[in-house]
């Protein structure tokens, strides 16, 4: 697998309320990746950027909300892809470090 793709297919970590309630429960971290990877580019990305092992990777289509203000037209945010990966036991990625 190409080592550029690697490097692009996640965009960015998801900090919500329920990221970080299931990151405590099931060991899971949540990233907004590239709406062409698959599951298996994913587990390969992470492994690869964090040194660490994944277990399981679980995709969810977002789909854009539809935006309406009264006198503007309507606007809609765009649609992405949302991964929800799980780590083997005893792994730990720290967002904090440099």
């Amino acid at each position: 697998m190409n080592r550029e793709r690697l490097m692009t297919i996640l965009i960015e970590p998801v900090f919500t309320e329920k990221a970080a309630n299931i990151g405590d429960r099931y060991n899971q971290y949540t990233f907004k990746v590239l709406p062409s990877a698959s599951k298996h580019e994913i587990k390969k990305a992470v492994e690869t950027i964090f040194d660490v092992q994944v277990e399981k990777v679980r995709v969810l289509n977002v789909k854009g909300k539809v935006k309406y203000r009264p006198g503007q037209p309507k606007g809609k945010r765009p649609n992405w892809k949302k991964a929800y990966v799980t780590l083997a036991e005893g792994n730990e990625i720290d967002f904090t470090s440099e």
